[in-house]
């Protein structure tokens, strides 16, 4: 039997690219998403069509009752968790900081960290070699916003992949000894709908001047990385992460 690994927010962009070359390495897929089912087929279809496994569950990261649901359907329909990939999040309108609604943030911050911790929390209880498990992996996409601030765009959102950092870093320290390694990756400008979301969707093309490589990323040189993390050549790595940020 494969292992099995657990992609959110898996319907579109970095995390449909990752669903679907971690299927072609080989590992059986939980393609999570929150509202476009047609779209999570089609990642479910694109991964069986190149011989691959994939089970498409639908669930909103940010409630703790459906996480619980999302991990007992894998426990059902997959057996033992192999690997997370917390990836699921959410942007606004591009807004000072001056301008932001609580409710805004606490939308940003909800998906984005809490999702984040109730994820791995499920995860660890099924992986860890404590209570009975195998051991795993679990990499969170982070963002190169967390070291940029993203100020006069996002900051709600660096600030949320800001806590993602130190939460790698310190869940990494915690989990090592029960078989668990934990890592992050940070995109920079990537050719996504999320910017679309943001109210730019051609960001990364008005951007891309400023940055040393001097053009945008894709969402499968992203996976690449998070492929890497998830694979056995990582093995000697936790609380690390990789920047595919085109230099910046």
């Amino acid at each position: 039997m494969s292992r099995t690994i657990l992609v959110t927010g898996s319907s579109r962009g970095i995390g449909a690219a990752t669903a679907i070359r971690l299927a072609d390495e080989g590992y059986s897929i939980c393609v999570n998403y929150l509202q476009d089912t047609r779209a999570a087929g089609g990642v479910v279809r694109e991964i069986e069509s190149r011989g691959g496994a994939a089970l498409a569950i639908q669930a909103d990261v940010s409630k703790e009752a459906e996480v619980q649901k999302l991990f007992s359907a894998i426990d059902k329909h997959f057996g033992v968790l192999y690997g997370l990939v917390n990836n699921a999040g959410v942007l606004f309108t591009q807004m000072r900081v001056e301008d932001m609604s609580a409710e805004r943030i606490n939308a940003v911050l909800t998906t984005n960290v809490t999702g984040y911790f109730l994820c791995a929390r499920e995860a660890i209880k099924r992986m860890s070699n404590d209570r009975g498990g195998g051991g795993g992996v679990i990499v969170n996409v982070s963002s190169a916003a967390a070291r940029i601030g993203s100020a006069g765009e996002y900051v709600d959102y660096a600030a949320s992949k800001g806590a993602v950092d130190s939460m790698t870093i310190g869940l990494a320290n915690e989990v090592a000894e029960q078989g668990i390694r934990v890592n992050g990756v940070r995109p920079g400008f990537i050719y996504t709908d999320m910017h679309a979301d943001g109210g730019e969707p051609g960001r990364v093309d008005r951007l891309k001047s400023t940055l040393p490589m001097k053009r945008g990323g894709t969402a499968q040189e992203v996976a690449a990385a998070i492929a890497w993390l998830v694979s056995e050549q990582s093995s000697y790595t936790t609380g690390s992460f990789i920047d595919v940020a085109g230099g910046r």
